[in-house]
Formats: C-alpha cells, sequence, structure tokens
C-alpha cells in the first residue's frame, strides 16, 4: 500500500516540476507535504507519513532506497550485485539488506546519477569505472555485459568524522605507545608507506596519520578518487586523477599528478595509493628531498609489500632489481601493516624499520627491522579476537631525522 501511494504521489510530482532538479529541495519538500496533507492521506499515521516523505524526497532528488543505507551511520560498505540483491556490512559481518530497488531501470538510473556528479560515464562501451560521493565514499561500478545479472556497485562509505588517531586507539587498533611513537616520525619527516589487505583500514589509518603533520606545512594530497580529509590544514592542494574521455584522450593519471606536485613547492606530498607504474614516481619523490611522505598499497604483509613495489616499478620501468631495492631501501624510512582479523576488527599488526640493504652471493636483499607486532593470545567468548600491539626488543636504528628533528 505504502509502495503504491509513493508511486502516485511521485507522478503527480513529476507532472508538477522537473525532477532531474528544477526544483529546490525545500521546495520539493514543501510539495510533498502539502500533498500528504490532503484528506485522501489522513488515515495515513504520522511515521508511516514521514517515512514517506523522506522515501519519496530521496526517490525523486537523491539515490531512492540507496540513500537510506547512506545515512546509516553504522553501514561501512554497501554491494549492490543487480537490483534485487543489495548486501550491507556492518561491525565487520556481512549481511543481505531488507530492501532492494523497484526495477532494474531504477537501478541503472541512479548508476548514471552517481557516475554523472563526477562527470563520469558508465555505460556498455565503458563498463568500468571508478569514482566518488560528494561525502568521499569510494565507488566502483560494473556494468553489463560484464556484469551478467545487472549492475553491479561497490561503495566503501567514508566516515563524515574521520576516525581520529585517538579514536582508533579507543577501538583498540593501535595502542597509544605506538601511536605516539609514530607521530614522531611523522613529524620528523620520516618517509611512511602502509600496507594491507582490502578493506583493511588502510585510507582510514592515512588519514588519521596526516593529522599529525605539522599544520603550517605545504600539503599535495594525489588520489584516484578524492578520499582523504586533511584537518586544519591551510596550505592543501588536492589532486584528483582523470579518465580518459569517449576518444581516450585527455586522461590525468597518477603518475602525472606526482610529477607536477614536484614542481609545486610540496612540504609533504601524499599518494593515497599505488598500484603501478607510479610507485617509481613515489620512490624517486621521496629519495631527492622530499621527506615526510606517505602512501599505500596492497599487500598482505610488509615483506610482501617490498616485493609488490618491485613489481610496480617494473610497470614503468626495466631496470635490475637489485637497483630497484637499493631505491626502495633508500627512499622509504618505515613499513605500518594493517590487518582485518577473523572478527572483522581493524588492527596496526606491524611497524617496521627498513634496516639495510644486505648484500649476499644471492643478490641484494632488504632488511626489516620490526619494531612492533600484533601479538594474539587468544579468542573470547563472543568471537572477538584478543591481543595486542607489543613493542619488540628491537630499537630503532635510523635516528637522524629524529635527531635532526630535536625529537
Amino acid at each position: 500500500m505504502i509502495s503504491d501511494i509513493s508511486s502516485e504521489i511521485i507522478e503527480r510530482i513529476n507532472g508538477l516540476v522537473d525532477s532531474r532538479g528544477g526544483v529546490e529541495e525545500d521546495e520539493l519538500y514543501n510539495i510533498i507535504d502539502c500533498i500528504l496533507l490532503e484528506e485522501k492521506y489522513s488515515v495515513i499515521g504520522l511515521s508511516d507519513k514521514l517515512s514517506l516523505r523522506r522515501n519519496i524526497f530521496n526517490m525523486i532528488k537523491r539515490f531512492d532506497i540507496l540513500q537510506n543505507i547512506l545515512d546509516d551511520d553504522s553501514v561501512t560498505e554497501i554491494m549492490i550485485n543487480g537490483y534485487k540483491d543489495i548486501f550491507i556490512e556492518r561491525g565487520g559481518r556481512i549481511e543481505r539488506y531488507e530492501g532492494s530497488f523497484s526495477s532494474r531501470e531504477k537501478l541503472l538510473d541512479i548508476v548514471q546519477r552517481i557516475a554523472g556528479r563526477t562527470n563520469k560515464i558508465v555505460n556498455e562501451s565503458t563498463p568500468i569505472i571508478d569514482t566518488r560521493l560528494e561525502d568521499g565514499s569510494r565507488v566502483n561500478i560494473v556494468m553489463n555485459p560484464i556484469a551478467m545479472d545487472g549492475p553491479a556497485v561497490t561503495i566503501r562509505k567514508f566516515y563524515n568524522n574521520p576516525l581520529t588517531m585517538e579514536r582508533l586507539i579507543g577501538l583498540g587498533a593501535i595502542t597509544p605507545e605506538a601511536a605516539r611513537f609514530l607521530k614522531d616520525l611523522v613529524r620528523a619527516k620520516y618517509n611512511i608507506f602502509i600496507s594491507g589487505g582490502t578493506g583493511s583500514g588502510k585510507t582510514t589509518f592515512l588519514n588519521a596519520l596526516s593529522d599529525y603533520i605539522p599544520k603550517d606545512e605545504r600539503i599535495i594530497t594525489i588520489e584516484d578518487s578524492a578520499e582523504l580529509k586533511l584537518i586544519g590544514v591551510d596550505n592543501l592542494v588536492r589532486l584528483e586523477a582523470r579518465s580518459a574521455n569517449m576518444e581516450g584522450r585527455n586522461a590525468v593519471t597518477i603518475r602525472d599528478m606526482i610529477r607536477a606536485s614536484l614542481r609545486m613547492r610540496p612540504s609533504r606530498i601524499i599518494v593515497g595509493e599505488v598500484r603501478g607504474g607510479e610507485a617509481l614516481d613515489m620512490l624517486q619523490a621521496m629519495g631527492t628531498g622530499h621527506d615526510g611522505s606517505l602512501s599505500t598499497g596492497h599487500a598482505n604483509g610488509a615483506e610482501e609489500m617490498l616485493m609488490r613495489l618491485e613489481t610496480m616499478v617494473l610497470m614503468a620501468v626495466d631496470m635490475p632489481v637489485g637497483a630497484i631495492r637499493s631505491q626502495i631501501a633508500s627512499s622509504v624510512d618505515i613499513i605500518v601493516h594493517l590487518g582485518r582479523l577473523r572478527d572483522g576488527s581493524r588492527k596496526v599488526l606491524k611497524i617496521a624499520e627498513i634496516k639495510e640493504l644486505e648484500r649476499s652471493q644471492t643478490g641484494e636483499h632488504i632488511v626489516l627491522n620490526t619494531l612492533y607486532e600484533f601479538m594474539q593470545e587468544g579468542v573470547m567468548e563472543d568471537g572477538r579476537v584478543a591481543g595486542s600491539l607489543k613493542k619488540t626488543q628491537a630499537e630503532l636504528i635510523h635516528k637522524e631525522k629524529l635527531l635532526a628533528a630535536a625529537l
């Protein structure tokens, strides 16, 4: 009954205004309110009217049923597998959402609205795109014919209030001692690389770590889709990659932006994530006087992150592996590895410094000095993993930057 009333009211509104934006939000709310106050709708209870009001507004001006999920702060990820099947992640666990889109056409309309907000095109010719919502939430869209059951949309929600290091400490993601240690490293301009698997919280941690950068510095952020929200920084330049147009031209890549940033007098360069040949440009920036740079990358361990960096550099240039390892060892100071435990919680699992490039009969190898490591102590009755980040007996070896910064 309620859905029929929604359809009826929307049809009336469409006859009055251009639902694609020809009416301001306040005016649309007034129109909906006037209709709901009519005698024929007097039998509807107040709570149902409020729900109708919100749903009708979302259908016309926003993202239909998707808007209700986006407004739910407890949801961290949204997975849409065609118009009938919606799954959400809440508290680290995936569950099916009880609602669905009214039709395949409705979902297609929402997909085009999302893409259009960042001037991107998604269709059968360009069936895969990465984009973002206005709040910074990351969106991946895969269209038919690749997605056989209809559009597949994955949304990694961004917190309206970004998680600070204090909140991460409160959630048990890191200890106060380790956070203070990283704070000193950031202030002393150590080059820090954050590694982790999908959904381990790399971007969230990078954002929190960036808050330790002195506010009077000039910061350049470089991202595929702008997600970082640095608070209290006045001298900030945010750069976002641009896809090629329909003719395959005018793309602006991460590599292009890293090179451009070097001429912009940066105090720090923050690259949201390296996935390919831009790793070479990032390492060269770190190793040529742009200390204090931060970045992230996908890996299942700190050691694996080093191997992945080698592979990514080889995507850009053909050079001896020994030379690549030498550049990594001289450019990156610290690796912070994050992980997602089986209970869904996200933790800092390791903090290690790059100790040296060790030469042996088999070639050059990067040696890590592990400073902090997560120690699992068991599983609680409610399924939560018990354990904490422990300081190892090893001490930081390369203290030159700390000493230079009087820390």
